[in-house]
């Protein structure tokens, strides 16, 4: 016998399809700061946001460990769980990734492997190999997909950067799997000290260009504020993070315009 809670998370889980139309299904987002400025991350030098543009893994210099859970709309079963690390060696860092999305009956699984590299003073440059495995009950077969991604960042002067980002390059035509091509292209500037304002715009083959854009302020010492907008399903999201000792915590909240809000939270660990 099918039951209703299992009928209404799968419901959830098709109105969510249908309404964000240029979201990459099989990579959801990580990261409380990068949700806190409305995912505006690709050129912000941060631990999630190298798994984001795998170009700012150059700029890591330690080692350091990071989870984040995002839970959507209050509904466990929609619940993401991922984890990352970090490894620097000079010029170079390596990064891995692992995310769970779903319950028992319903579940998508990723896991990257990326690498950065300063290429000058003002250019670094980063790629990343990926593994999707999404498992479904009764006579549907399980799928197993494997890709790539890759990002540039650019110093264009010393407070400004700009990053671009190209996931699953290769068409589906000659892979056969089912994701978008998606080309993330954004700036970022810290505007003083306290102040960093970015934007950036989504491309996605197939479905509508998205347009974020986000801030960061530094409203005490090791204390950060911040607000950010989408227009996917024109969301508006804000987040506070704070920094003690070697731990930082991270927390966000942003709004969807039919299903409610969804929440996320990080905790990063570096040791030197």
């Amino acid at each position: 016998m099918i039951s209703l809670h299992r009928i209404s998370v799968s419901f959830f889980i098709t109105l969510i399809s249908l309404t964000s139309p240029g979201a990459d299904h099989y990579r959801l987002p990580a990261g409380a700061g990068e949700a806190g400025t409305g995912y505006s991350c690709i050129m912000k030098n941060g631990f999630w946001s190298s798994f984001h543009n795998q170009a700012l893994l150059a700029d890591n210099q330690s080692f350091t460990f990071g989870v984040n859970y995002q839970d959507r709309f209050g509904i466990s079963e929609l619940g993401t769980r991922t984890a990352g690390v970090i490894i620097s060696s000079g010029k170079t860092s390596l990064g891995l990734i692992y995310s769970h999305f779903g319950y028992a009956d319903y579940r998508r699984n990723m896991t990257g492997l990326a690498c950065g590299l300063k290429l000058s003073e003002k250019l670094a440059a980063g790629v990343q190999v990926d593994y999707f495995a999404e498992m479904v009950p009764g006579e549907y077969e399980d799928v197993h997909l494997v890709t790539g991604e890759a990002g540039i960042v650019f110093h264009a002067t010393e407070n400004t950067l700009i990053g671009v980002h190209l996931f699953n390059p290769v068409p589906g035509s000659l892979t056969k799997n089912s994701m978008p091509a998606t080309l993330r292209i954004g700036a970022g500037t810290n505007l003083n000290n306290l102040l960093f304002a970015g934007a950036e715009t989504e491309m996605s083959s197939g479905n509508p260009i998205i347009l974020r854009m986000g801030f960061e302020y530094e409203a005490a010492k090791k204390i950060w504020l911040r607000s950010g907008f989408s227009t996917e399903n024109n969301s508006f999201s804000f987040g506070i993070g704070c920094l003690a000792k070697f731990i930082k915590i991270d927390l966000a909240f942003s709004t969807h315009e039919r299903l409610g809000i969804t929440s996320s939270a990080s905790l990063i660990f570096k040791i030197h």
